[in-house]
């Protein structure tokens, strides 16, 4: 980062990345929009979704990930979560995580070019945590640790669940920063209208090779590698997808709520606010459309400031 230009006054910036499941898809977005506009994210925050996009974009591979979420459709994420009742989770998690790991590599916190903090709870003590040290990959699997359908993960004697239980949009972090401004998105807005979770309409075409979006043999790899990671079980039964969709919309109201009063405590900079209704908490299979929309939220909050 030493060797790049130094970027227009102003735009040297914190950026703090919310919770929100499959709607903190649209971070990458929000990301894209401001690279390409000349602003330089040298402090990033993130909790649970925005954690693991966060921190996959200090590591430098949010393009990879991008085509990776890209190609999930419907099928993928069932083979993914392997929705089991399991000890102190809903969900085993095996497949999602070893395949998080493949993707991002071994890197620690402190060697990255930006600096990087992982918000998480104690669920012993009741506290926030902040990850700002150890394996990127450790402080992500923390962070998305939602309770009842994760297992909590033990880090340096504490045992860290999801961080949205407390702060999913955390600012606080951001105050020792020297950096021009503080830029949130809170991916758990208020309810609008003009959007609905079930509405399936993409907002762009789809992307090819020649517009630098995902190839199809990229796809048929991703599909090739979860085929392979199969065990042979059916889908889970219906009634542990109803105690998952309960558990969804219950978290989603508790994080929604909290994060309107985080963000009147410490209020940031600039806000890009995204509704809660425009995705489901677990419609990974929207990537392009939530990416898309991230991407436009940043254009309508910071293009006039442009």
């Amino acid at each position: 980062m030493s060797d790049s230009p130094p970027p227009a006054a102003g735009r040297n910036i914190s950026l703090v990345l919310g919770a929100g499941g499959a709607r903190g898809l649209a971070h990458i977005g929000v990301i894209r929009w401001l690279e390409e506009h000349g602003y330089r994210i040298s402090s990033l925050v993130g909790c649970s979704m925005g954690a693991c996009v966060g921190g996959i974009h200090a590591i430098g591979k949010l393009h990879d990930y991008e085509q990776w979420v890209r190609a999930i459709r419907k099928r993928d994420i069932v083979a993914l979560l392997d929705v089991t009742l399991w000890r102190g989770g809903l969900v085993k998690g095996d497949r999602l995580f070893n395949t998080l790991r493949e993707l991002l590599g071994e890197h620690l916190i402190e060697d990255l070019a930006i600096r990087f903090t992982a918000v998480a709870v104690d669920i012993q003590k009741s506290r926030e945590v902040w990850i700002t040290r150890g394996p990127v990959f450790d402080a992500i699997r923390a962070s998305v640790s939602i309770p009842l359908l994760f297992t909590p993960v033990r880090m340096n004697g504490r045992l860290l669940i999801d961080g949205a239980v407390m702060n999913p949009v955390p600012m606080a972090p951001t105050v020792v920063d020297h950096t021009d401004r503080v830029i949130a998105v809170n991916v758990s807005g208020e309810l609008r209208g003009g959007f609905h979770a079930a509405e399936k309409k993409p907002l762009h075409r789809e992307p090819t090779r020649e517009n630098g979006g995902f190839a199809d043999a990229f796809q048929e790899r991703i599909a090739q590698f979860l085929d392979s990671m199969k065990s042979g079980r059916e889908p889970a039964d219906e009634e542990a997808a109803s105690i998952s969709e309960v558990m969804y919309a219950a978290f989603d109201a508790m994080q929604s709520t909290i994060a309107r009063q985080k963000i009147a405590a410490y209020p940031p900079d600039v806000l890009i606010d995204i509704p809660r209704n425009v995705a489901n908490f677990m419609e990974f299979d929207r990537a392009a459309e939530l990416i898309e929309l991230g991407y436009r939220a940043a254009e309508r909050t910071l293009g006039e400031r442009d």
